[in-house]
């Protein structure tokens, strides 16, 4: 399952269309009360694989997620989702951002 067809049925918002991936990342950077840094390949939803350029921000909003989504051709999306296990992974994994 792709990781589209999974956020159908994730409850989810998107918060920015089609940006940079340094747009994205700032965005996720100002607007999160946690952020934390992943290598590309950090998995999320147990099969859906981040890509993206070094370091990839993460962030935690109440106990929502707020992820980058690169779609090709299209940019790159940021997306929240209600995703209280892969906020409390992240917490366990993740590299918190200074």
């Amino acid at each position: 399952m792709s990781c589209f067809k999974k956020l159908d049925k994730i409850k989810h918002e998107v918060l920015l269309e089609r940006a940079t991936f340094s747009e994205a990342r700032e965005f996720i950077e100002k607007n999160s009360d946690e952020v934390y840094h992943v290598l590309p390949g950090y998995r999320l939803f147990h099969d859906c694989y981040l890509v993206g350029v070094t370091p990839i921000a993460l962030g935690i909003k109440d106990s929502d997620l707020i992820f980058p989504l690169v779609r090709p051709r299209l940019g790159t999306f940021v997306i929240r989702a209600g995703a209280e296990e892969e906020v409390r992974r992240l917490k366990e994994t993740g590299v918190r951002a200074p």
